[in-house]
């Protein structure tokens, strides 16, 4: 379930709207694109997930996941991740503040004239969650996205990463993202996605979801996913909101 801490969307494949807003949510691959410079955004939602091995039940209730995204520099954001979470294992419920996020992504490729944008994520995972549900070690999270905008409906995301949480190999990440507009207020996509656990145990999964663009700079979303190799569904419904800057007068 470690992976569906982050959720996010491409919405390279809602750029045909000419919107403000560009989110992180609600898929698992991150948009090349950064905020801008003077930009807050923030991205909130709810998700609820299971998952089951041979010998263990969990239940998850993420209420609610909060991204805040900053533009420090053009090309360049703050990224700061807090949710609350309750699990449910095997009949024992842990609630409270899961480990802070810190990170920023930065925008390596991006030219007019052409339709692929490149950027790279990275946080850093800060122990400082409740008993139960810290890692209790610093981690991080690190991505390469990459997009393509093929037409003014359609365009491709995808993702390749490497997490750490403290102990073992790490985690090889990947995710990709196909999006589609239907009109100017609904986009939907669809993913495979999956990682190789300790670079061993290999997990594929598959989610799809669909967003509204309400006003320019305000977005809802919902989401679902399941495993394809393993047992693991979730759904999920957000919001997010673009609070440009306010330009002074000269």
């Amino acid at each position: 379930m470690r992976h569906l801490l982050f959720f996010a969307f491409l919405l390279i494949s809602l750029s045909v709207f000419s919107q403000t807003i560009i989110t992180d949510r609600p898929d698992q691959t991150e948009s090349s694109s950064t905020v801008d410079l003077g930009s807050l955004q923030i991205e909130t939602g709810i998700l609820i997930g299971f998952s089951e091995s041979d010998d263990n039940s969990e239940q998850q209730i993420l209420a609610p996941t909060t991204l805040f995204r900053y533009g420090i520099v053009e090309g360049i954001e703050l990224r700061i991740l807090s949710q609350l979470e309750s699990v449910e294992d095997n009949s024992n419920t842990t609630f409270g503040i899961s480990d802070l996020e810190i990170g920023t992504k930065i925008q390596i490729f991006k030219k007019e004239g052409t339709n692929t944008e490149i950027a790279f994520l990275s946080h850093l995972i800060l122990p400082t969650g409740s008993e139960g549900l810290s890692i209790d070690k610093a981690g991080t999270i690190n991505k390469l996205s990459i997009s393509h905008e093929f037409s003014d409906n359609l365009s491709l995301g995808y993702n390749v990463g490497y997490d750490y949480f403290g102990e073992g190999q790490g985690n090889f990440t990947y995710s990709i993202a196909l999006g589609i507009g239907i009109n100017d207020k609904f986009g939907i996509y669809i993913e495979p996605y999956g990682q190789l656990v300790d670079f061993d145990v290999y997990e594929a999964s598959f989610d799809a979801g669909i967003a509204y663009l309400v006003q320019d700079n305000f977005q809802l979303d919902f989401s679902f996913g399941t495993g394809i190799n393993h047992t693991m569904n979730y759904i999920s419904v957000g919001a997010s909101v673009n609070i440009a800057k306010t330009e002074k007068q000269e």
